[in-house]
């Protein structure tokens, strides 16, 4: 069985502990020992990994991923790649992700029906590098809201950008469809979103028959819904029906927050803050001014949303990073900035915010006693990380400080000069 000591280390296991120098062994896909000394003994045979002080901690956890989102500036520049290009993307961008930390990722929609499930597997067979990966459906819509973007100039035009449903009827149809490709997830556009004109984020689109359908269809399958739901109608609406993930939340009102706390031991959000920043302030060389995202809505939003997820943590609900990179605006593989952005303005500590990243990504990842923390026993999912993140959070968005990426007890990107290396950069 393959061993790896890491030692001289800062363990930072994220629980929300404080860190401590030790040292950590891996044997095959897990953790073995964890030891406060510095000086463990390895076994015969071990890769001896010397930290040189830097900080060992568990890989990320993406709770918002679109794999399949190709750095466009619009829906329809997103659905309009070929589908073979289109799974090439995929794979380069998982194994990009894998690389930055991101050692497993929630998907929360693929552009095409089985992007997500795809890419998957080829992950879990390993013909492709990638994070652990929970793969999701096509966003389902009604027509008029979110995702309705069909383009019939398509070569296959029945690769819509998302799935109309016009009743429950339907709804049951494109969920078992989906669920026969085998997702992990059936994801449920139930507001609308600033990006499209004529279904702004205040507004709630889907029936509670057809969400109905759509939870009545994912239980039988023992499967997870998540939802797109700015609106406070819309989180409403998720937890009436049971959706375990929503994404954004933005408006959440006084009796969503309450029926938030009430179901915080199942409930996860990804607020994806990213994407309204990024509208707001970084969208002007897609043509989209500081004015423009105004008139949009994005500022409403931005303070609504502010709000309600500050209120949220306060309530002890579980908040994660996540959400809307891979638009020209949010590029892959700065999803990082979210875990600033939790401190900057929703009011977390960085420890909270790694916390979001690590002990909560592997309670949403269904693994919560073996994933997500340093322990013994635990899955070998591992940062090493040139510098402090507690002290300096931005570094864990630059390639260069994560020195090595472990996943399963192997290595992602190898520490070629770690025990050289003696914090050459300033934390």
């Amino acid at each position: 069985m393959q061993s790896t000591l890491f030692t001289n280390v800062r363990i930072l296991d994220g629980t929300g502990a404080m860190p401590y120098a030790g040292s950590v062994l891996v044997q095959g896909n897990r953790i073995r020992t964890v030891g406060r000394s510095s000086a463990a003994l390895s076994p015969a045979g071990a890769a001896v990994i010397d930290g040189a002080g830097a900080t060992l901690m568990p890989g990320m956890c993406e709770a918002h991923t679109h794999f399949s989102w190709n750095d466009s500036a619009t829906l329809a520049g997103i659905q309009t790649m070929p589908l073979e290009e289109h799974v090439l993307w995929c794979a380069k961008i998982a194994k990009r992700y894998l690389e930055a930390g991101w050692t497993s990722c929630v998907g929360a929609a693929c552009a095409k029906p089985r992007l997500d499930v795809v890419t998957r597997n080829a992950i879990n067979s390993g013909q492709i590098p990638g994070p652990r990966y929970l793969a999701a459906s096509q966003e389902i819509t009604v027509v008029g809201g979110l995702g309705d973007e069909t383009l019939p100039h398509l070569p296959f035009p029945e690769f819509s950008f998302g799935v109309n449903v016009n009743s429950a009827d339907e709804m049951r149809t494109a969920v078992r469809l989906f669920l026969k490709y085998g997702v992990d997830s059936i994801k449920l556009n139930l507001s609308g979103d600033n990006f499209t004109q004529d279904s702004p984020a205040e507004t709630t689109w889907m029936s509670d028959a057809e969400v109905a359908a759509a939870m009545d269809e994912v239980r039988i399958r023992g499967k997870r819904g998540t939802s797109h739901a700015r609106s406070a109608a819309s989180v409403k609406q998720s937890l009436r029906h049971g959706i375990d993930v929503i994404y954004h939340a933005s408006y959440s009102d006084s009796e969503s927050l309450d029926m938030l706390e009430a179901a915080k031991d199942r409930v996860f959000v990804a607020p994806g803050i990213a994407i309204i920043l990024a509208m707001l302030y970084e969208a002007e060389p897609w043509g989209i001014t500081h004015a423009k995202a105004v008139q949009m809505g994005y500022m409403h939003e931005w303070e609504a949303a502010q709000e309600s997820l500050r209120a949220m943590h306060k309530r002890g609900i579980r908040i994660l990073p996540g959400g809307d990179y891979g638009f020209a605006m949010t590029p892959h593989c700065q999803n990082a900035r979210d875990l600033e952005f939790f401190v900057k303005y929703l009011g977390m500590t960085p420890m909270e915010a790694i916390r979001s990243a690590t002990l909560y990504g592997g309670q949403i990842m269904m693994k919560p006693d073996e994933l997500g923390i340093i322990k013994d026993g635990f899955l070998a999912d591992l940062l090493l990380v040139d510098g402090d993140p507690l002290a300096n959070l931005s570094i864990l968005r630059d390639p260069k400080r994560i020195l090595a990426v472990m996943k399963d007890g192997v290595f992602a990107k190898s520490p070629d000069i770690v025990s050289q290396r003696r914090w050459e950069h300033a934390a």
